[in-house]
């Protein structure tokens, strides 16, 4: 069975690389990888080459990505993705059984909506999901009608796929495949962390990633006047800082936060990219989480950590208990922060998790 995997970002690839590794292995399938959007941004920190790192051929490069982050860009940008994919499955409608797509970004969306007059089947990781913060449920949900597949990480996902396709077929409940990467992964010790990126992990660390809200993109400044002034406070702790996707207006938190880090010379650190493995192995040893990335609503309880979860751009996804909600007020932000340090770690389970997710997959692949 030929499938290709369809991967835009580092957050996305992370998300995929259990299944990767996966259907690599199995000879049943022959695996071609497609990379496009921020991989190929050196801006971006070029994360192909995470890819290329981990082992993995990649089969096609597709370059999508413009240089700057106004709404006039990231609508460019998708219309350049889907022209540029338009012609790709143009080329390519014969080669693939299957196209593996996830989640619900603005470049998954171009490439994946190209593909509907080829009639090319695809398969949907992460669909049903509602995130009200983001201009992200239009993808979301559009690349579900788009798909043949779906492979949802909850019930209450998997129905409302069910409704939004108006049929029960093809539907499949699997858990978060993220999740399979804390099963097999080789985390980093400390003295591999600090050899990799120069960062005393085994200090008191604080993890922090933040993304725009695109619904509400005009709040932004003043959301990262008040992360910067919260931050100044709880950075008597070390702060290890991801910075943001390419998202609209994503450099108002990025120059705040490199500007922040500057500022401050030894204990805040500024990273482009961790990869995977040293995401994770971040995580496994901070403090908590902060900001509103979809890792501490998912991955995070399976790490026994607490997460302060900023914002509504994750408003709408099921949570666990290890996520406490606060706007976007630096003395809320401080005074949640210090009440989580006086907490033991989390340890009230995952609602995302069930084991073997990607070997689920390919179980449900094999049966087509």
């Amino acid at each position: 069975m030929r499938i290709a995997i369809l991967t835009s970002s580092r957050a996305d690839y992370g998300i995929y690389l259990p299944l990767i590794k996966a259907l690599r292995d199995d000879s049943f399938f022959t695996l071609s990888i497609i990379a496009f959007g921020t991989h190929l941004s050196h801006f971006h920190g070029y994360t192909i080459n995470n890819i290329i790192d981990d082992g993995f051929e990649v089969n096609y490069k597709i370059e999508t990505t413009f240089a700057n982050d106004t709404a006039n860009a990231i609508s460019s940008s998708m219309g350049v993705t889907f022209l540029k994919f338009c012609e790709f499955w143009n080329n390519q409608k014969y080669t693939f059984d299957l196209v593996f797509c996830l989640g619900d970004r603005y470049e998954m969306f171009s490439a994946v909506l190209a593909s509907v007059p080829y009639r090319i089947p695809f398969a949907h990781i992460h669909g049903g999901e509602e995130t009200f913060g983001a201009i992200d449920n239009i993808f979301r949900h559009s690349i579900t009608h788009a798909c043949k597949y779906h492979f949802v990480s909850c019930q209450e996902y998997a129905d409302r796929v069910k409704g939004l396709i108006g049929s029960t077929s093809n539907v499949y409940n699997v858990g978060s495949l993220s999740l399979d990467n804390l099963q097999t992964i080789d985390f980093l010790s400390p003295l591999e962390f600090y050899n990799k990126f120069g960062i005393d992990i085994t200090k008191p660390t604080i993890l922090v990633s933040i993304h725009p809200e695109t619904n509400n993109p005009e709040k932004n400044h003043q959301y990262s006047i008040e992360i910067i002034k919260a931050l100044e406070i709880l950075k008597v702790n070390q702060i290890l800082i991801t910075l943001p996707n390419s998202d609209t207006l994503g450099s108002v938190f990025r120059d705040q936060l490199i500007k922040f880090s500057a500022s401050s010379v030894g204990s805040i650190f500024c990273i482009e990219n961790l990869g995977t493995r040293g995401f994770f192995s971040a995580m496994k040893y901070c403090l908590f989480l902060l900001g509103n990335s979809s890792s501490g609503i998912i991955e995070a309880a399976s790490l026994n950590k607490w997460v302060i979860n900023l914002g509504s751009r994750q408003c709408g996804r099921y949570q666990n208990t290890n996520v406490i909600n606060v706007c976007f007020q630096s003395d809320m932000i401080i005074q949640t922060a210090n009440e989580i340090l006086q907490r033991a770690a989390y340890t009230g389970g995952n609602i995302y998790y069930q084991p073997n997710v990607s070997k689920s997959i390919i179980s449900f692949l094999k049966t087509f």
